[in-house]
């Protein structure tokens, strides 16, 4: 991408990161905990640039425009020329940041705006955690042992005293061993139906998936020909018998969708079992012998050679005995238009990957938030309604996102035989509605010159740009017949409309700014998008 520096010199402001942008402990750069300084310090390694910080009821009223300000416009000028004009990919990328730095982020990553994420294995089985830490409070004492993802079972079982070992305890008993889940979960997934998942995904407005392909427990959602030499460990309760990941591979392809695939390469509980128990054991836990590394190294490229996958989406870290620069160089040398994830542990990456979090200022680089329907990525039984995010806050937050350059991956959690939990598939088809009338102010657009707004009728307001036309979206149900924006004056080349309904809207002078009439009855639910054709030009 190559974006000057220019924020940095302008104001060099700290970031704005939540403390738990980043995940759990060991997902940063530097292998750190999610503190604000490490967020800070892997905020400016990543080569965000700076952050801006928006204020937009005053962004045009105030005399004269502070550094802040016009580093924000030129954010923005920068997203929307490095989107038209790519930088130049090298013929052949060599194992050097250098050379990996010159990858330049494909038009349909950038436009794709919504993905969806899949946490799916030998987790699905039990399919349980307790219902705490809604706020995913990672750097909490007693985190590790009431963790709410369902997909870190295999750990949270051993804690002693956690809910999870009462709860495997009562259900399968003190001797049930974890991987005795795999012959459940290889004869319940055979029932599972590729192309059916795949159309929800359609339905739902996703321009792509991504898939574990394996997560921390190290059994593998392909039959892999890589042998893991864990000696107490049978083959079968190390991968799958279906090829999941090539069978969903061919699915989302045949609806038109990017695939993209999750690989654990920072921890696998078939080498280094742990548990963790306490902060200290995010980083000691993390296998890094040779026999690992290349283990790892030789599955990943198993993964890039079979399925060319267009998001390779690590976690955690990757071994230091496994190569990552190699890992990338080949990636790209055999997917050019592919993607790199921030979790390699090296300084490169084509979007950084806050979880349950999201950033409250246009960034120059392109982020993209994970986090599931519910407070687990994998599976849940216990999970309902009201863990579950509201139809009108999740369409707030891929608005929000996608205003500040971002993508939201959007997890669900199939149980064993591959079916989404009804209240998933509800918010599922909620969104694909919303953007069936609306998806013109998402897909393929730009930040405008500031993300975040408020009508003086006290509206939220979230600005998006495509081509001369700005998008102005309006969160939530209408406080008013009105919506007066103070700072959006009147340009009487720009035609106003409200996606969904064909009429014209009146749209007059009011002072510096404007008010927009709304038509008595609004088009769908949830929120609302006027579109000012030419007001961007």
């Amino acid at each position: 991408m190559g974006y000057p520096k220019l924020l940095i010199i302008l104001n060099p402001i700290e970031s704005d990161i939540s403390p738990k942008t980043w995940g759990r402990g060991p997902r940063l750069a530097d292998n750190s905990r999610g503190t604000p300084q490490v967020a800070q310090e892997r905020h400016r390694d990543l080569n965000l640039g700076t952050p801006v910080p928006y204020h937009a009821c005053d962004f045009f009223t105030r005399p004269q425009m502070n550094a802040n300000r016009l580093a924000a416009l030129i954010a923005a000028a920068l997203i929307t020329v490095g989107a038209q004009s790519p930088a130049q990919a090298p013929a052949k990328y060599e194992p050097t940041i250098e050379s990996l730095d010159r990858h330049p982020l494909p038009d349909w990553y950038a436009g794709a705006k919504l993905g969806i994420f899949i946490h799916w294995g030998l987790y699905s089985v039990p399919g349980w955690a307790p219902l705490n830490h809604p706020d995913h409070d990672f750097s909490s004492n007693d985190y590790i042992k009431y963790d709410p993802y369902a997909e870190w079972y295999l750990n949270t079982m051993r804690v002693p005293g956690s809910p999870t070992e009462a709860y495997h305890k009562e259900h399968f008993g003190a001797n049930f061993s974890y991987y005795e889940f795999a012959p459940e979960f290889n004869r319940e997934s055979k029932k599972w139906n590729p192309d059916a998942m795949a159309a929800v995904f359609k339905a739902a407005g996703a321009r792509y998936v991504v898939l574990t392909s394996k997560h921390h427990e190290g059994f593998t959602l392909w039959p892999s020909s890589t042998p893991n030499p864990n000696p107490t460990l049978k083959p079968s309760q190390l991968h799958t018998e279906r090829d999941i990941v090539g069978d969903l591979t061919k699915a989302v392809r045949a609806q038109g969708l990017r695939m993209g695939l999750y690989y654990s390469g920072g921890y696998d509980w078939t080498f280094n079992t742990g548990p963790i128990l306490v902060n200290a054991d995010y980083q000691t836990v993390k296998p890094e012998t040779e026999a690992y590394g290349k283990y790892a190294n030789a599955q990943i490229h198993e993964l890039i050679e079979r399925y060319k996958p267009s998001l390779l989406w690590n976690d955690i870290d990757w071994p230091k005995t496994g190569d990552a620069l190699g890992v990338e160089a080949d990636y790209y040398n055999a997917v050019p238009d592919g993607v790199i994830d921030d979790r390699f542990g090296i300084k490169h990456a084509d979007f950084t990957s806050p979880e349950y979090a999201k950033l409250d200022h246009i960034s120059e680089k392109k982020w993209e938030e994970c986090r599931g329907l519910g407070r687990s990525f994998g599976y849940n039984r216990a999970e309902g309604e009201n863990e579950t995010i509201a139809p009108a806050d999740l369409i707030a937050l891929l608005v929000d996102i996608v205003s500040k350059n971002g993508n939201l991956l959007l997890d669900v959690g199939p149980d064993a035989n591959g079916t989404i939990p009804p209240v998933q598939m509800e918010r599922l088809k909620v969104l694909g509605a919303w953007l069936q009338q609306n998806g013109e102010a998402i897909y393929e657009t730009t930040p405008w010159t500031r993300a975040v707004g408020k009508t003086a009728e006290g509206d939220d307001l979230r600005f998006t740009r495509k081509g001369s036309d700005l998008y102005v979206t309006l969160l939530g149900t209408p406080k008013s017949r009105t919506a007066t924006i103070a700072d959006l004056p009147v340009k009487p080349s720009a035609q106003v409309s409200i996606l969904g309904d064909p009429n014209p809207i009146e749209w007059k002078a009011n002072g510096e700014g404007s008010r927009i009439s709304l038509p008595e009855k609004l088009p769908g639910n949830y929120a609302y998008v006027f579109k000012l054709a030419g007001y961007a030009r």
